[in-house]
């Protein structure tokens, strides 16, 4: 029994000793800087990108459904025709739909130098009041001007 306390005050104070040695203090940031000129620039080139075509979901999707619906017309022969013109017919909308949601959505290239010597290509919806020569920030990668 004394064999078994001494032994848990040496552990006990072993313990203690070492905590003593853990350090307060926190981690230093290194290389933080304010005015990062990796994020400050020059519009060189603003160029705007053609719109999308159809990527074909929407004509599988729309011939998957289209299929199916005429699957549940007519018996026998006419069931296999009017799968057939479902499925087709269905291609043709869902490829025009497609379509119709991509229509008028313009993109804009904008080729930046930015002030550390990089060059550097943002594609946004949108360049609302930006020109080429106007300073601007980059900020979560989008352009604003300066």
């Amino acid at each position: 029994m004394k064999r078994s306390t001494m032994l848990a005050a040496a552990v006990l104070s072993g313990v203690a000793a070492l905590s003593g040695c853990a350090s307060n203090q926190q981690p230093q940031q290194i290389g933080y800087i304010s005015n990062d000129s990796s994020t400050y620039g020059t519009i060189d080139q603003i160029v705007v990108m053609q719109p999308r075509g159809t990527s074909g979901v929407g004509a599988v999707t729309g011939g998957l459904i289209g299929g199916l619906l005429g699957n549940q017309v007519g018996g026998g022969g006419g069931r296999a025709v009017a799968t057939a013109a479902g499925a087709i017919g269905g291609a043709v909308v869902g490829n025009n739909v497609e379509s119709n949601r991509n229509a008028g959505k313009e993109e804009y290239q904008i080729t930046v130098r930015m002030d550390n010597g990089d060059t550097r290509i943002i594609q946004q919806d949108s360049v609302y009041d930006l020109r080429v020569g106007n300073r601007v920030r980059l900020i979560d990668g989008r352009l604003y001007r300066y």
